[in-house]
């Protein structure tokens, strides 16, 4: 089975959307850890959702530095 990486968008009810290279994929949310949220790093292998810790907090940093930057007088 191939791995899927992408960031969650969002949850709605039993499915939780996940962004993949610009086009968004439902699926089950029980294959997700229970502390799951938007904007979450994910890798998807045999029906089993991992959150990529680095990946996230990464992201969230540059990101974050974005914003920054936007907002400096």
């Amino acid at each position: 089975m191939e791995t899927i990486k992408g960031i969650i968008d969002r949850f709605e009810e039993d499915i939780v959307v996940v962004e993949v290279n610009g086009v968004t994929q439902d699926f089950k949310k029980s294959i997700f850890p229970k502390n799951a949220e938007p904007g979450d790093f994910v890798e998807i292998r045999d029906s089993q959702a991992t959150i990529l810790k680095n990946e996230t907090e990464k992201r969230r940093k540059e990101i974050e530095e974005l914003m920054n930057e936007l907002w400096e007088d």
